[in-house]
């Protein structure tokens, strides 16, 4: 009985059946209004109400099965990000380049991923890798340097993506962090992007890491990072504290190219002399 009182369509008819003689009586007040008039506008008010009724209910049906719908797309998404994890691991080159790609595509349609998904591409990134140009030393055979360079191509993939996650530089909206400590990295090109903190200690950069036009709105620490190629800089917008000490560079770096906040901190900073310099 509780049930039924609480019912929203018990009440409805009950308004609509009160509005209707509510109406019709008011009407037959005025002795201009016939008794068949009163009653089709007392039933076209009492029908209003439940018109209302009807639209309430098919919105309130429209909301639930949209909110159906976002749990299973939200069910769907923990699905393929968990399978695309798994498939990183994968022996075959190609299927983690396609695991990494498709953990792309769900940071594009569904933003409350892309933090995680770049946390995930970093953590491939800081990955045990030797390769030729980082490891001098070893002698390579021709079998275990093509296994070197499959690799390389796969993290060159995990760079790359990095790269189309980050929004544009001068956007609004969630900054984006990336944690590439104790990485070894190929060709990073952050060129254009708006990075938040960005941490790259005591990595390893083969070919370049460019930073470009970028807008880094967080801290920057680059301690004790090796750069065999080259560091670029122009135009870049450093917003907060930027660490550079111990970074070494093998070829020429030119920081008067980009905006500081404040003063790097270049303490035990080693770069390559440019033309005209000694």
């Amino acid at each position: 009985m509780r049930r039924l009182l609480r019912s929203p369509l018990l009440w409805t008819l009950l308004s609509s059946v009160v509005v209707l003689v509510g109406v019709t009586a008011w009407l037959l007040t005025d002795r201009a209004t016939s008794r068949g008039d009163a009653l089709k506008t007392g039933a076209l008010a009492g029908g209003a109400i439940a018109a209302l009724y009807g639209l309430w209910l098919n919105d309130r049906r429209r909301r639930t099965e949209e909110d159906r719908h976002e749990i299973e797309r939200g069910r769907i998404s923990d699905e393929r990000f968990a399978k695309s994890i798994e498939l990183l691991g994968h022996e075959a080159d190609q299927v983690r380049v396609g695991a990494m790609h498709s953990l792309a595509g769900l940071a594009r349609t569904r933003p409350e991923y892309r933090q995680t998904v770049l946390d995930v591409l970093c953590a491939y990134l800081r990955r045990p890798f030797n390769h030729p140009d980082f490891d001098r030393d070893i002698k390579w055979d021709k079998e275990t340097r093509a296994d070197a360079e499959r690799e390389r191509l796969v993290r060159r993939a995990a760079e790359r993506l990095i790269r189309d996650i980050l929004p544009h530089a001068g956007t609004t909206g969630p900054t984006l962090s990336l944690n590439l400590s104790d990485a070894r990295l190929d060709d990073l090109g952050l060129t254009g992007r708006r990075v938040g903190w960005f941490g790259a200690d005591r990595s390893e950069v083969s070919t370049c890491l460019n930073l470009s036009e970028a807008e880094l709105a967080g801290k920057v620490s680059l301690r004790n990072v090796t750069i065999h190629g080259r560091l670029d800089v122009t135009g870049a917008e450093f917003k907060r504290k930027v660490l550079l000490d111990d970074l070494t560079v093998e070829t020429p770096v030119d920081l008067s190219t980009a905006t500081f906040a404040e003063p790097p901190s270049l303490e035990g900073a080693k770069f390559a002399p440019g033309p005209g310099r000694s």
